[in-house]
């Protein structure tokens, strides 16, 4: 019988499974299933079942590769049930909680392993799947909070980054200048350095605003009046500069008001945000979507490979600081419903039904 494992499976890794099935190790439940040819079943790795010969077993990455493959469920451990993936979520909360108990250090993958009895590999594997990014770019994420936090209470530079797990200043400015948007010492003093221009005009939908700083855009927004746009802003971004540039954005504010209006379906224009990685991961998502066309939450979380992450998406879409750019109008509910807008459904509504419009008439 021939014994087949997952594609992205190294060659060391049937071994790995083989030995966590006959420990019945409940730690490697959500990591993947195991399939026995001579019975047609697939089980997770911890179930209590009599154990199958090693030459009958075939190992799966997920469920429903199983299930693509003809096998069905084990009805003692029910591995298709979301049991599987609340073990993997309280894994990785586990190792977060550890990575932020020891920022100062460097824990290396084999060192997370071994305390967490997994192999470098499988873990990496796990942790990314869940949360989008790396063990090792979470502890950068971590450690960049951690030097904005003691910034903003004043501490000195050098300190701050060294207390964070920063080996040298070059490694900080490097990250944080990428991340936060600006030097460490800008951020120290608010922001104050940084300037935005915006411009506004109306449109179909009410009033849209355009925001950008030097890099790209980092705003756009739709009202119902210059004032509550202006206000906004103004809260979004209240220790940078902020004045008025009518010429300088007149390009890009045209492309938006022509993408509002359906007369222009592609959007390419710099952009200038600052978001986590599964921010980043499902914006990147949303401007992958054909203009008028729509997905779910579901299919967003599918895409970023966080299939049970569908309120973490919605999240994400409501956080775009960048309408109609990161098309997050054209996210909807499952059954059909609209869901949320952060600038009002009945708009979110509107730009759906011009982009069909638009469709239909090309």
């Amino acid at each position: 019988m021939l014994n087949v494992m997952a594609q992205d499976t190294p060659p060391d890794a049937g071994d790995h499974y083989w030995q966590a099935v006959l420990a019945r190790d409940s730690a490697m439940d959500g990591v993947f299933v195991y399939a026995v040819s001579s019975t047609g079943i697939y089980c997770r790795p911890s179930c209590p079942s009599r154990k199958p010969g090693r030459a009958n077993v075939l190992f799966f990455p997920h469920a429903h590769d199983a299930q693509k493959a003809g096998y069905r469920a084990c009805n003692r451990c029910r591995p298709e049930s979301d049991s599987a993936d609340d073990t993997r979520a309280e894994l990785v909360k586990a190792v977060c909680r550890h990575i932020e108990d020891h920022l100062p250090s460097t824990l290396t993958l084999k060192e997370l392993g071994e305390h967490f009895n997994m192999s470098p590999y499988h873990l990496q594997r796990t942790f990314k799947k869940h949360l989008g990014i790396s063990p090792k770019a979470y502890t950068d994420a971590c450690r960049l909070r951690a030097v904005k936090g003691a910034l903003q209470e004043g501490d000195d530079i050098s300190g701050a980054l060294y207390d964070a797990g920063f080996g040298s200043a070059s490694r900080l400015y490097s990250k944080a200048d990428k991340i936060i948007g600006m030097t460490p010492g800008t951020y120290r003093q608010g922001g104050v350095a940084t300037h935005i221009w915006y411009t506004t005009r109306p449109c179909s939908l009410g009033y849209v605003l355009v925001a950008a700083t030097d890099r790209g855009i980092c705003s756009v927004q739709l009202g119902d009046s210059v004032a509550e746009l202006e206000t906004s802003l103004q809260d979004e971004f209240n220790r940078a500069t902020i004045g008025r540039d009518e010429a300088g954005l007149a390009s890009w504010v045209t492309s938006v008001l022509e993408h509002l209006e359906g007369r222009h379906s592609e959007l390419d224009l710099p952009l200038d945000l600052h978001a986590t990685a599964f921010q980043h991961q499902v914006w990147e998502a949303l401007q992958d979507i054909p203009y008028g066309e729509t997905r779910s939450y579901r299919d967003i979380a599918e895409s970023v490979g966080r299939p049970t992450a569908t309120r973490a998406v919605a999240r994400a879409c409501a956080t775009n600081k960048v309408a109609v750019v990161i098309p997050c109008h054209r996210v909807v509910r499952s059954d059909g419903d609209l869901g949320g807008y952060r600038w009002g459904v009945e708009r979110k509504a509107k730009l759906l039904r011009k982009e069909n419009e638009a469709n239909m008439g090309s």
